[in-house]
Formats: C-alpha cells, sequence, structure tokens
C-alpha cells in the first residue's frame, strides 16, 4: 500500500536536523521548473503565486539564490502545515520513520513526487498554478502522467490522503489493476457528510501517524482509525471511499 498527500505551503529548513537519504526523483524537471521561476519579476511571481508582497519578496528571492542539492531538509520535516504538525514526524522512532520511508509520498507541484527523507529546498509552487512551462498550459501538463507512474509502481493500492488538487494528478492516471482509496473526513450535517478544510488536514495527518505506529499494510488497516474523534462509518463508505465522521 502507497500512501498519498499534499505539500504544505509554508516551509523551513533545518538541514541538520536529521540526515537526507537522497534526491528527489524527478530532480531534473524541478531544475527546469526552478529557472523558468527565476526568470520572472517578482510582481509576475506575485501574481502567480496570489499571495501578500511580504510572501512574494520572500519566496522570490529563495528563487534568485536556490540550490537543488545543498543544505537540504528532508521533505516530511520541511513542510510546516497543519497536516504536518499533527502527523508531528519530528518525533518519530525509528521503525515510524521506516514506514512512512517505504509507503508514503508527498505530491508536489515543484518536486513532482517526493519521498519522506529526500531532501527539498523551501519553495513556492502549488499544483493549481498557471505555470505555462515548457509548452505546456499548467502544471497538471507539465508533469503528465509522471507523478502516477512513480507512485504506482510496483503497487497499484493508493490510500488517499492528499486534496483534490493534488489526487487527480494520480486518479486520473490510473490503470485498472489499480486500487485507490479516498480517506473523507467529516461531520453529518442534515444527514450529509460534510467536510471543513482545517479538520480534515488534521485528520490526514493524524492518519499517516496513525498508520506508522500501527504499521497498517491495506487500505483496510485504516478503518481502525479512531482519534481526534473520529470513526469508521461503514454505512457510509464504499469500496473506493472510507468515510470517517466526527462525534
Amino acid at each position: 500500500m502507497k500512501m498519498i498527500i499534499s505539500p504544505a505551503k509554508k516551509m523551513k529548513s533545518e538541514p541538520d536536523l536529521y540526515p537526507c537519504s537522497g534526491l528527489p526523483a524527478f530532480l531534473g524537471r524541478t531544475r527546469e521548473l526552478a529557472q523558468w521561476m527565476k526568470k520572472l519579476t517578482c510582481q509576475e511571481a506575485k501574481e502567480l503565486w496570489k499571495c501578500n508582497d511580504a510572501i512574494a519578496r520572500e519566496n522570490y528571492q529563495r528563487f534568485q539564490t536556490m540550490e537543488l542539492e545543498k543544505n537540504l531538509t528532508p521533505a516530511i520535516l520541511s513542510y510546516e502545515g497543519i497536516q504536518y504538525q499533527y502527523m508531528a514526524p519530528s518525533v518519530f522512532e525509528g521503525k515510524e520513520i521506516q514506514y512512512i520511508q517505504e509507503h508514503l509520498y508527498i505530491l508536489s507541484g515543484f518536486y513532482g513526487v517526493l519521498r519522506p527523507l529526500d531532501g527539498v529546498t523551501p519553495y513556492r509552487l502549488e499544483m493549481q498554478a498557471k505555470a505555462a512551462v515548457a509548452g505546456t498550459r499548467n502544471l497538471y501538463e507539465f508533469w503528465g502522467d509522471a507523478i502516477c507512474r512513480a507512485v504506482t509502481a510496483g503497487d497499484g493500492t493508493i490510500l488517499n490522503l492528499a486534496s483534490k488538487e493534488y489526487s487527480k494528478c494520480v486518479e486520473k492516471y490510473l490503470g485498472p489493476g489499480d486500487r485507490f482509496v479516498t480517506c473523507v473526513f467529516g461531520e453529518l450535517v442534515d444527514g450529509k457528510v460534510r467536510q471543513k478544510g482545517t479538520l480534515a488536514k488534521m485528520a490526514r495527518g493524524e492518519m499517516v501517524r496513525y498508520l506508522a505506529q500501527t504499521g497498517g499494510r491495506e487500505p483496510e488497516d485504516a478503518r481502525g482509525f479512531d482519534r481526534l474523534g473520529y470513526r469508521f462509518r461503514e454505512e457510509l463508505s464504499g469500496p473506493a471511499e472510507y468515510v470517517f465522521i466526527k462525534e
């Protein structure tokens, strides 16, 4: 079983915190994106990122001085979003680090696919950004089926803990022999399941932690998840979607 998660916008650089085990698989493509970004003006980059001036200046400077093979931080420790806070990988023990390195894939608009211990540098480039690179219209076209092929290599069973923005990079290209199960974390409102963004991110992080601690090997192992008040609801679920309701 593979698990896929989204990256986070906010990142940090702590190259001395934990050793990296290698470089991202698509570093050549990442270098192409970095060169394209470097040629933008700060205003053009700000419009691409849809952010405020301070964030634009910080990330524009990052791209101007970016080095992709030096002073790197393991990907799993570089992202600072809510999902990663609740996953809390910095306090994982050896067996848990080994588990996520084997099973977890981080999807990225800049790096394509990352393993947890791949060395990365802070960047800002979301998958839905209208980046027309190398004759493509956007990053979905730029990456094509490469992300899916990398994730499904050797095992086409996927537990989806990513947002729709990222999960469609895999789901769109699945083959007939692949299995794709999405986890939904919501509340019952007037008989309908409603997901709230922040709560879902918290639960996705907790789910990675739960599976790392319990050593889950199949999507069915996720059904035992009972953290943050969530419980698996079989009557609301199906073969391709596991629904967890906050009680």
